[in-house]
């Protein structure tokens, strides 16, 4: 298998940070990097991490800066992003370790929402289902990508929202994704805190007003808006 750098972008994680290092912890024996990029987190996510990671990085905060700051310091040939709240499956990882032998351009996981309940269910299969017609994944699927390839496309665009869309529109005119079908699960919170339905609508409205074109610096700050009603 290609060496695997395990890129986590994070800001006052402390809270769910370390079960996901625990979740890594056999890759990183097998010869995996965790790169952990701090964007100035106040309740000790650094510290927290010091020890369990290979690289503990600083970079401004911003999801895309701090992204393109630890594959800039990656020494892998796969570049794995990972959002701080995943939790990972042993067959999440055998999975990902069975596709990387057939070195693909790129792929993310199918997901599952960490909360109860049949709409957070249909929401995350929604989501899959999504992903699968349009060959665009969401940053918390877990897109994993050639290192190769993400530098020859320049990395993320540095925007403070819809970095992921972007980048995988990029990559998508290159190859389609591999799809993993054991998903890794992400947290609800998001939902659960500003309510399932309106999330979805709000997630919906913000997406479809990027593809006409309005700027990812006006989007952030409807989705800020958006989250805080």
């Amino acid at each position: 298998m290609s060496r695997l750098s395990v890129v986590i972008p994070a800001l006052d994680e402390a809270a769910a940070l370390p079960a996901l290092l625990e979740d890594l912890r056999t890759l990183r024996s097998a010869g995996a990097e965790l790169i952990l990029v701090d964007g100035g987190s106040r309740d000790g996510t650094p510290q927290l991490a010091a020890a369990r990671v290979d690289r503990l990085l600083h970079s401004p905060p911003g999801r895309a800066r701090q992204m393109n700051a630890g594959a800039a310091q990656a020494g892998g040939d796969y570049l794995w992003f990972l959002h701080a709240d995943t939790r990972l499956s042993p067959a999440c990882l055998a999975a990902l370790q069975q596709a990387l032998v057939d070195e693909p351009g790129w792929g993310r996981f199918d997901l599952r929402l960490s909360g109860a309940g049949p709409s957070l269910w249909l929401i995350g299969q929604m989501i899959n289902l999504r992903s699968r017609l349009t060959g665009i994944a969401s940053g918390d699927q877990g897109i994993f990508v050639r290192r190769e390839l993400f530098e020859s496309l320049g990395g993320y665009a540095d925007i403070p929202l819809m970095e992921d869309l972007e980048l995988c529109r990029r990559l998508r005119r290159v190859a389609r994704p591999r799809c993993l079908r054991p998903p890794l699960s992400t947290s609800s919170r998001r939902w659960e805190q500003h309510g399932t339905w309106r999330t979805v609508w709000l997630m919906w409205r913000l997406r479809l007003a990027y593809y006409r074109g309005v700027s990812p610096e006006l989007l952030a700050g409807r989705y800020r808006g958006g989250a805080r009603r």
